[in-house]
């Protein structure tokens, strides 16, 4: 039986059959956390409705209709969850800050009730023994997740050997970004309130960009990794992918915070606010001072390309919005070879990958496969993929260009803190990419080598020096393709970053939900 023909059936059983099924849903198109949460506690809502709500927007529009392919697992027990969270607000109140509210989990993150593929058919069938700490945290807030979400295999890019190709959420022909890709456009697409992602290189921030949605990648000892496949420790971190700046705080404040299994987390003591939605004022941009990155962070960019030029006109629209909304906008001072070192440290970096993986799968028994070497020579991995995983083996952190890797690492590290000293910078601000989304190329799950972003790439700064970024929606081309302005700031600076997101989305209102997964009829609005 199909994967495709398997999920259609699981979501049919969660909705229920019969009558039941066919009365009018509650329209959870574009709904927020606290609208959700207000109607559950007034009692204008159920959470199984809400739940059964959300599972026919993935039947509808998954496999079906603009075919997103932002799924890879249904959470087969949501409305025996769903069932439980009613009995507990009727009986106490709600379970937690996040009561019923559902969520998407990038599936690179272990969820012992449901399989982990990391994007591959190896894992096809791979159940961990846990759940993820953020997995953990998320349901001991009360929210319920409600779904696993495809991604780049292996964690880059937006194809797998699991699944195919994720779709972008306002044009299906136009690449999601990666390889939070499916989380991405499962947001955009309302399948969920909130969701997760993974950012090692910009694999939040870029779905959210090219899906009109809010993605932060927070300072990397923030949130604990324990329970998720790695890719590179030194700049592997998990953030929310929502369509609100207010979500992506609310969703911050359940996941951020010391975690014994993973022990970067202890630098976060004293770091994380009682809530992060204490930053939240629509006057946040008045008196900042923001740096604008005039040149591209990417080597790849064209300035007299079309493309670029389009993405130029958004940008130069978000430096008049700053301005007018109260912000002190001033051209950074560009710092020397700062594209060509970043590109050169993360692309660069073979030496964590190997090490890191074996570890991590020498922690599961019941593992498909013992090694990163079994994963390259399956022959079960997209062509894409191969080559850039293959190119990490036999390499490992005790060579001495790793050493050499991170002395380069920290020296663009503490330039990029004396500029923005020098300048008296709040935060730094580019476009997440310089080019709007390209179209997915034909045969891209045979091409052996495949450019998964196209160029104007400027993600990587963050990652490298190991700043937390957020990325906004920023408005759209002519031809009606999302694009994002990106914020940077210093390490624990999120509270910074939601300040001036929130400010900046609040007098702008860019986001506006996709054309191509519109509600469904028999909802009530």
């Amino acid at each position: 039986m199909t994967r495709r023909l398997l999920i259609g059936l699981a979501v049919l059983h969660l909705a229920g059959a019969g009558p039941a099924a066919q009365t009018p849903a509650f329209d959870v198109t574009e709904a927020t956390v606290d609208g959700l949460r207000a109607a559950l506690l007034d009692k204008r809502l159920s959470c199984r409705t809400l739940v059964q709500s959300y599972l026919r927007r993935i039947e509808a529009y998954d496999k079906a209709g603009p075919a997103l392919n932002a799924v890879q697992t249904v959470n087969a027990r949501a409305l025996q969850e769903a069932d439980r969270l009613d009995a507990a607000l009727a009986a106490s109140g709600p379970v937690g800050p996040l009561h019923c509210i559902p969520t998407l989990v990038k599936d690179q993150l272990e969820t012992a009730d449901m399989p982990t593929t990391y994007g591959s058919i190896l894992f096809k069938d791979f159940v961990p023994v846990r759940d993820a700490t953020v997995v953990r945290r998320l349901k001991a807030a009360g929210a319920i997740v409600i779904a696993k979400t495809t991604m780049g295999e292996f964690a880059s890019g937006y194809l797998g050997s699991a699944f195919g190709i994720v779709h972008n959420a306002y044009d299906p022909t136009r690449i999601p970004s990666g390889s939070s890709g499916g989380t991405g456009a499962g947001i955009a697409a309302n399948y969920a309130a909130i969701g997760i992602g993974e950012d090692t290189g910009g694999s939040v921030r870029g779905p959210a960009a090219v899906n009109n949605l809010v993605g932060l990648r927070p300072t990397v000892p923030l949130v604990s990794r324990a329970g998720m496949l790695p890719a590179r420790p030194t700049t592997d971190t998990v953030g929310p992918l929502t369509r609100t700046v207010r979500d992506a705080a609310l969703l911050l404040d359940a996941i951020a915070g010391y975690d014994a299994d993973d022990p970067v987390t202890a630098e976060a003591v004293g770091h994380v606010p009682a809530s992060y939605t204490q930053s939240l004022v629509t006057d946040g941009l008045r008196g900042a001072r923001i740096g604008i990155v005039r040149d591209p962070l990417d080597p790849t960019a064209k300035r007299d390309d079309a493309g670029y030029q389009t993405g130029q006109a958004i940008l130069t629209r978000a430096i008049a919005d700053l301005r007018r909304l109260g912000a002190e906008v001033v051209d950074m001072t560009p710092i020397a070879n700062l594209a060509r070192d970043s590109v050169r440290l993360y692309d660069g970096n073979v030496w964590e990958t190997e090490p890191a993986t074996d570890r991590y799968l020498a922690g599961h028994a019941n593992a498909p496969v013992r090694t990163l070497r079994d994963i390259v020579v399956s022959g079960k991995v997209v062509p894409a993929r191969v080559r850039p995983i293959a190119a990490a083996l036999g390499h490992d952190t005790d060579e001495p260009g790793y050493l050499r890797h991170l002395h380069l690492r920290e020296q663009v590290r503490q330039a990029v803190f004396a500029r923005m000293a020098d300048q008296r910078l709040d935060a730094v601000a580019y476009l997440t990419f310089d080019y709007p989304p390209l179209r997915i190329p034909d045969k891209a799950l045979a091409v052996p080598a495949l450019d998964s972003t196209g160029p104007g790439n400027n993600r990587r700064l963050s990652p490298v020096i190991d700043f937390p970024a957020i990325s906004v929606p920023a408005g759209f081309t002519p031809d009606g393709l999302p694009m994002g302005l990106e914020l940077m700031a210093r390490p624990f600076a999120e509270s910074t970053l939601f300040r001036l997101a929130y400010a900046y989305e609040q007098g702008t209102k860019h986001r506006r939900a996709s054309p191509r997964t519109p509600p469904l009829d028999g909802t009530s609005r």
